[in-house]
């Protein structure tokens, strides 16, 4: 969890955009069978996020969470082949594998922190309740760290990975939201334009950037 309550609610308001932009996917009539698997299961992580960052989310059951989001990953991959959709297979795998790794970043964070606390013997087998015994981070902003030095490692290359997916995904968020931009003259944007096409990579953005903070400070 996180000690700091600002930095909580940051990370508690980043997790949220992507979760309800999911949701809003999920209902919107013009999304597959496809897409609103996948949306539901962002807005899944979103709420998961959320939970990690606040003391209640350290009591909730490892094992359901970890079968989601290794389920997710492998949906993600395996959607890529299936159904490609307007990609190539090339480029539906492209497209997937940083969902993939969001996923099995998330299974994995779950299972390491159950596997420090039960190592700890704080009773860490169902919940992460034993984590707020731990080591309190350097910079005092979480009140939980991994133990051992290789999941700290791995935590903290996963930071660096998720903060250049985010940046990609904002890079591409903001080309989008120019080409929607209204013409120069001040007219609307170009007949046709998909008006809300930047939320998703924004959203994206969002939870990458939120994760590769939690991974950062639990290294």
């Amino acid at each position: 969890m996180i000690a700091a309550s600002g930095l909580r609610w940051i990370l508690t308001l980043m997790f949220a955009a992507p979760a309800l932009y999911g949701l809003w996917q999920l209902v919107r009539p013009t999304t597959d069978v496809t897409g609103r698997v996948g949306h539901l299961l962002h807005a899944a992580m979103g709420v998961l996020m959320i939970a990690m960052a606040w003391p209640w989310g350290m009591d909730l059951a490892v094992a359901p969470q970890v079968v989601l989001f290794t389920a997710g990953a492998l949906w993600f991959v395996a959607a890529s082949f299936v159904r490609p959709g307007e990609h190539s297979r090339a480029g539906a795998v492209k497209a997937a594998w940083p969902h993939a790794l969001m996923m099995g970043a998330m299974a994995w964070m779950v299972a390491a922190m159950g596997s420090s606390g039960a190592t700890a013997g704080h009773g860490g087998g169902t919940g992460h309740g034993g984590h707020e015994g731990h080591a309190a981070s350097g910079a005092g902003l979480a009140s939980m760290s991994l133990t051992g030095t290789g999941p700290s490692v791995a935590s903290a290359l996963l930071a660096v990975a998720l903060t250049a997916i985010g940046l990609v995904w904002l890079a591409r968020a903001l080309d989008l939201a120019r080409g929607q931009a209204p013409l120069p003259g001040g007219g609307p944007a170009p007949a046709g334009t998909d008006t809300t096409a930047a939320l998703d990579p924004a959203c994206h953005a969002v939870m990458a950037l939120g994760m590769a903070v939690m991974f950062a400070l639990f290294a």
